[in-house]
C-alpha cells in the first residue's frame, strides 16, 4: 500500500512537472499582438504594408505552433516563443520606420502640389494670351471651364493633404499637373497656328 502511494506521488509529481513547465505563453502573444496593433495605429496598413502583411502572417505562423503544442500530451512552447519574440521585435522596427515614410509621402504630396499649381498658373497664363477670333472662342471657353475645374481641384488636394491622405493628394496633384500641361500643349498649338498664317 505504501509503495503504491509512493507510486501515484511519484506519477502526480511528474505530471505536474510537465503541465507546468509547458504553460502557453499567453503574455508573448499577447506582447506580439500588441506589438502589430501599434504598427497599425501608427499607419502601417498605409505606409508598411508589406511588412505588416509579413507581421500578420509570422504572428499565425506562432499562433500555429502554439495550437499544435497545446495539442500534445508533453507541450515544448519554446519554438513558439521564439517565433512570437522575433513577432514583437519585428514589429517594434517596422513601426520605427513608419514616421520617416509618413514624412516622405507628405514631402511628395506637398511637392507634387506645388508643380501643380505651377503648370495651373502657367496654363492661365497662358490662355490669356491665346488667339481670339471666330473658331476659337468656344474652344477658350472649354479650356476655361477646364481651368476652373483645375483649380477646384487643387484645393481638393490641399484637403487630402491636411487629413494626412498623402498618397491620395499626390496622386490628385499629378492629374492636375498633366490636365494643365495639355491645355497649354493646346494653346501653344493654336498660337503657333496664328503665327503660321502671318
Amino acid at each position: 500500500m505504501k509503495n503504491l502511494m509512493k507510486i501515484s506521488v511519484l506519477g502526480l509529481l511528474v505530471v505536474f512537472l510537465f503541465t507546468s513547465c509547458a504553460k502557453q505563453p499567453t503574455q508573448q502573444i499577447d506582447e506580439a499582438k500588441a506589438a502589430i496593433d501599434a504598427v497599425v495605429k501608427a499607419g502601417g496598413d498605409i505606409y508598411a504594408k508589406d511588412e505588416l502583411k509579413k507581421l500578420n502572417d509570422d504572428y499565425n505562423a506562432a499562433m500555429d505552433e502554439v495550437n499544435a503544442q497545446s495539442k500534445k500530451l508533453f507541450k515544448k512552447y519554446g519554438k513558439a516563443k521564439e517565433m512570437l519574440a522575433k513577432v514583437k521585435a519585428d514589429a517594434d522596427s517596422v513601426a520605427q520606420l513608419i514616421p520617416a515614410r509618413k514624412e516622405e509621402a507628405k514631402n511628395n504630396a506637398i511637392n507634387a502640389l506645388n508643380e501643380a499649381k505651377t503648370a495651373f498658373e502657367n496654363a492661365k497664363a497662358l490662355l490669356d494670351k491665346a488667339p481670339k477670333g471666330k473658331g476659337t472662342k468656344a474652344d477658350i471657353e472649354a479650356m476655361k471651364s477646364d481651368l476652373a475645374g483645375l483649380e477646384a481641384q487643387l484645393a481638393e488636394v490641399q484637403a487630402s493633404i491636411d487629413r494626412e491622405d498623402y498618397f491620395g493628394a499626390r496622386d490628385k496633384a499629378v492629374s492636375i499637373k498633366e490636365k494643365a500641361n495639355a491645355i497649354s500643349e493646346q494653346v501653344n498649338a493654336a498660337i503657333e497656328k496664328v503665327k503660321g498664317r502671318r
